[in-house]
């Protein structure tokens, strides 16, 4: 049996408590909405709640792929909600957000993968929340230019696409999505003006040089924003946490990735994909 790490001081926090966190959980909750913040274990909810803000998870809580990383429930779905976008929407006006992020589990089971219903969500976000900047953190949908594109073409401000980690490992962590197909999907993107932005974990048993590396691959591909965050291992069941990197290395990897020519890279250990994300409005 693989020995478990126990985790440094520097990722034990306190999520809190407080009544701006109440009142976020209670609107999310009245309106029946699913967010990353709880599915995904985010460690930064106590702090992003208190703020009242969250990322909304659309398509349902079941993902239809099954990532060894990733703590969102596996399974067959439910039929889309087709109130969901309002209710997204509508949540958004009584946070009074100035800037929202929408994520989605993998819908493999419909036809567009969900893509309608991404820019069905994106509109009602637009209609009712005019003043309010939209970042997406979007699927592959299987590398589908034209369902891409049609996000493209609803236009949010920021169009997110996560690597997840360097090409070595992504098949080890990754049930479908292909290191290939998801440069394909950043790219394009890029190509028709978007920013453009990723993430990935680290902790997984990559190496520098290939974090190094993952960097020049995107930056070639026009990615100009990039996360760098600690995988926590959700459950034992998951993938095992092969190192807790240093917040010195963090650094590091944030001084590499400016140097190289990202125009905004966030890295420490906690930092997730929507972790600060107003600060990347504008970037081209």
């Amino acid at each position: 049996m693989e020995e478990h790490l126990r985790k440094p001081s520097w990722l034990k926090i306190d999520i809190g408590a407080n009544p701006r966190y109440a009142a976020t959980k209670q609107i999310i909750e009245s309106h029946h909405l699913h967010t990353i913040c709880s599915s995904g274990l985010c460690p930064n909810r106590g702090e992003c709640w208190k703020n009242g803000t969250a990322t909304f998870m659309i398509g349902g809580n079941i993902c239809t792929r099954c990532c060894k990383f990733c703590n969102t429930p596996t399974g067959r779905p439910l039929p889309l909600d087709k109130h969901e976008p309002l209710h997204v929407a509508e949540s958004i006006q009584l946070m009074k957000l100035k800037h929202a992020v929408v994520t989605s589990v993998d819908r493999d089971d419909l036809p567009d993968y969900g893509a309608a219903h991404w820019v069905c969500t994106i509109q009602e976000i637009k209609r009712l929340n005019p003043q309010t900047t939209i970042e997406v953190l979007i699927p592959d949908f299987r590398g589908h230019e034209d369902l891409v594109q049609s996000v493209i073409d609803a236009k949010p401000d920021i169009i997110s696409h996560n690597m997840e980690t360097v090409r070595r490992l992504t098949p080890l962590v990754r049930s479908v999505a292909t290191y290939d197909t998801s440069m394909k999907v950043l790219k394009q993107i890029a190509d028709n003006g978007m920013t453009a932005k990723s993430g990935i974990m680290v902790g997984l048993g990559e190496t520098p040089e290939e974090v190094e590396g993952l960097m020049d691959d995107l930056l070639q591909i026009g990615c100009r924003v990039l996360t760098i965050g600690q995988y926590l291992q959700p459950t034992r069941k998951h993938y095992p946490v092969k190192e807790y990197v240093t917040p010195e290395q963090f650094k590091k990897y944030h001084e590499i990735g400016m140097a190289k020519g990202f125009k905004a890279v966030e890295s420490a250990p906690l930092v997730r994909s929507s972790y600060h994300a107003e600060r990347h409005i504008g970037i081209k």
